[in-house]
């Protein structure tokens, strides 16, 4: 894992691992049907939070049908050293970690960082879905994806230009 930095961003992301017409069907399926981006799917949520550069500072996964702030527990564990960007949908009704600043969409720029990394990921990883029948299974791809994505994003040097911010491509890695 990265290091923690000052600022935050935070965003579930939505792993389908069967249609949804298909939930129920076996007695070992994995993943629950849920919610994300505004599509039914049956599967799994991995939430990212990153660091201002766009590195992984901690991750988790659980079941689609979970709400995204289950997730505050990441945001918790830093509470006192950074502020954390998210979407609206982490607010909770039980009260919310004083370092979440949750952003209307385009008031923080800053949040799209999270969404240009699950994009790549997406892209050269082929991450929106998986054929695993395990959560252990997932849990292992998803940490090996997370590495491989440190490695990838820091290939030729991660250096932020004049105005603070750092170019993230993966692109000529994809296959």
């Amino acid at each position: 894992m990265a290091a923690p930095t000052v600022l935050g961003v935070i965003d579930p992301y939505g792993i389908a691992v069967i249609h949804p017409r298909r939930e129920g069907r076996s007695p070992h399926q994995i993943g629950r049907k849920g919610r994300s981006h505004h599509r039914w799917m049956v599967g799994g949520k991995w939430c990212l939070l990153l660091k201002q550069w766009g590195l992984v500072v901690a991750w988790a996964c659980a079941t689609a049908h979970g709400a995204e702030n289950t997730f505050q527990w990441l945001i918790r564990q830093g509470e006192e050293q950074r502020m954390v960007l998210s979407d609206t949908a982490f607010h909770a009704a039980e009260g919310d970690p004083t370092n979440l600043t949750r952003c209307q969409r385009g008031a923080w720029e800053d949040r799209m960082l999270v969404e240009t990394v699950l994009s790549m990921l997406t892209l050269v990883s082929h991450f929106k879905k998986v054929m695993h029948r395990a959560w252990a299974y997932v849990q292992a791809r998803l940490a090996c994806t997370r590495a491989a994505f440190h490695v990838l994003v820091q290939w030729h040097g991660f250096q932020p230009n004049a105005s603070g911010f750092v170019p993230l491509s993966i692109a000529e890695f994809s296959l």
